[in-house]
C-alpha cells in the first residue's frame, strides 16, 4: 500500500488501521557489521569472521541492535511522518528472528495496528505499528511493536 500523502504532508489522520506499507533497502555490508559490534556489541560472532565460523552461527552476523538500527532508518525515512511526529514512548515485543548476516538486503514492512486520537490532547493521536524487517528471501528477521505520537493535520477531529 502506498500513503495518500508524501511524507512531508502526512499526519495522524494518514496512518489507516489495517494499512500494510512496504518500503525501503539496505545491503547489509561487512565492514559495518565489525564496526558498529566491535563499539556496541563485542561478541566474537559479530566482531571476528574467523571465530564466527566457530559459533551456532557458522559465521558473521550483524548485532540485532545493528539491525535494529538499520529498520530505524528506513522507517524514519520512509514512514514516520516528517512534520508531525511527535516522539516515541517506546517500543515492544522486540524479536530477533533470523541471522542477519553481511551480504543480505532488507526491507521493512509496517503494518498500521491502531490510530488512537488523544482524549486529552486534541492535536495529536497515537499510532501502533508492526514492524518487519524482511531480508531478500523475504524472511522476517526482525519485528517488533511501536508506538509514535504524531500530530493530526484537523486538531478539531474532522479528517
Amino acid at each position: 500500500m502506498i500513503f495518500s500523502r508524501p511524507i512531508d504532508d502526512r499526519y495522524f489522520e494518514d496512518y489507516q488501521p489495517g494499512a500494510v506499507h512496504r518500503f525501503g533497502s539496505v545491503l547489509v555490508e561487512e565492514d559495518e557489521v565489525i564496526a558498529f559490534a566491535k563499539r556496541y556489541d563485542p561478541q566474537d560472532f559479530h566482531t571476528d569472521p574467523e571465530a564466527a565460523r566457530n559459533t551456532i552461527f557458522g559465521g558473521l552476523i550483524a548485532s540485532g541492535w545493528h539491525t535494529a538500527g538499520l529498520m530505524m532508518r528506513m522507517y524514519a525515512e520512509h514512514y514516520l511522518t516528517k512534520v508531525a511526529s511527535l516522539a516515541s514512548p517506546g517500543v515492544d515485543e522486540l524479536r530477533w528472528i533470523k541471522p542477519v548476516r553481511p551480504g543480505d538486503t532488507l526491507s521493512v514492512r509496517v503494518t498500521v495496528l491502531d490510530a488512537v486520537p488523544s482524549r486529552s490532547k486534541p492535536d495529536r493521536g497515537v499510532i501502533t505499528s508492526f514492524i518487519e524487517v524482511l531480508n531478500q528471501a523475504d524472511d522476517v528477521v526482525l519485528s517488533m511493536r511501536a508506538v509514535n505520537m504524531v500530530g493530526r493535520r484537523n486538531p478539531g477531529g474532522a479528517s
